[in-house]
């Protein structure tokens, strides 16, 4: 599907945000019709990832610092809930498998490669929501993660940060193994936390970087 495949490449950093998106391109490198990019590129408009400026065509949305903030603040909330509902309702093999999962994203945060931590990390979310049994807030953090790809790939570019995050994700882990719902809940918002701390400073870096005219243009 198109959207999927565009949808992957901004995720992966493959499009960088400012950038224009010139359609003729992306049906070269897609193999698709024009058809197919102007609809991939409507849905994407609809999530926030691609911005139509007028006059000048579509753009890979800049994500403010302000939006950040907002879309770390709902990702606490939900995933804070999906990670207390698991604790309470997951079964013992759910569990198992996210504690496999987890193992997974060890050895992808130990070397550190875009593409790799998105397809390992959507299987942690996977088994997650599963296991939470609570659709609605599935579909909600689905949409958020969609928001989130960039700014996860950006607060986890430096070694320290992936280092720490592993870490925070096995306290997490170990609350869930406890099935102490208030302790999972903690430990999630704290590693959401602090994943936003490092997003937001370097989004702020690249906001004293930017030239006027690409804030202008995208608004």
């Amino acid at each position: 599907m198109t959207s999927a495949r565009l949808r992957e490449a901004i995720a992966e950093g493959r499009f960088m945000p400012g950038e224009r998106v010139v359609e003729r391109q992306l049906c070269e490198l897609m193999g698709v019709s024009r058809t197919s990019v102007r609809e991939a590129l409507r849905e994407l408009e609809t999530e926030g990832l691609v911005t139509v400026v007028p006059n000048k065509g579509p753009f890979i949305s800049v994500i403010s610092v302000q939006q950040a903030e907002s879309i770390y603040q709902v990702r606490a909330v939900l995933e804070g809930l999906a990670v207390r509902l698991f604790a309470q309702r997951a079964t013992d093999g759910q569990i198992e498998e996210l504690s496999h999962a987890v193992d997974e994203l060890e050895k992808v945060y130990a070397a550190f490669e875009v593409k790799a931590f998105l397809s390992t990390k959507a299987r942690f979310y996977q088994i997650l929501l599963d296991g939470a049994g609570n659709e609605i807030a599935g579909q909600m953090l689905r949409n958020i993660h969609i928001r989130a790809s960039q700014l996860r790939a950006t607060s986890l570019s430096t070694p320290q940060r992936a280092q720490k995050s592993i870490g925070e994700i096995r306290l997490l882990l170990q609350a869930i193994k406890a099935r102490d719902p208030d302790a999972a809940w903690a430990a999630c918002v704290k590693h959401v936390e602090h994943a936003a701390d490092t997003a937001l400073a370097m989004l702020r870096a690249q906001e004293k970087q930017e030239t006027p005219p690409l804030r202008t243009m995208l608004g």
